[in-house]
């Protein structure tokens, strides 16, 4: 099993949704978060000042997925949310030993 965690722009959260929903990933869970990469964020004027912001808005869409279906999932958003920008995102895959139900106690790809 492998664990995509996926940092994207808010805005391109219901694309990213349709990829998991149509390539079968169970379930998911979304943070609002903070921060900036390489593009260290932006300047702006403000009443004849300029200051930088550096924390940018992002979203954090979490998932766990068996290893079959994890490669499909990472190249469709490889090739459909990508802009060439700066500040699309980052993907990290993470191993997962095992995943527990708690309901029903069921263990492994079928907890999920």
């Amino acid at each position: 099993m492998k664990k995509l965690e996926i940092i994207i722009k808010p805005e391109k959260l219901e694309d990213l949704k349709g990829i998991l929903e149509s390539c079968k990933a169970s379930g998911i869970m979304i943070s609002n978060i903070m921060g900036y990469g390489n593009q260290k964020g932006y300047k702006q004027m403000y009443r004849g000042t300029e200051y930088t912001v550096n924390l940018l808005p992002k979203v954090k869409v979490e998932t766990v997925v068996t290893d079959d279906i994890a490669e499909p999932i990472i190249e469709r958003i490889l090739s459909e949310i990508t802009t060439g920008n700066y500040g699309d995102g980052k993907i990290f895959i993470y191993e997962v030993l095992d995943a527990v139900r708690i309901r029903t106690g069921e263990r492994g790809e079928t907890a999920l």
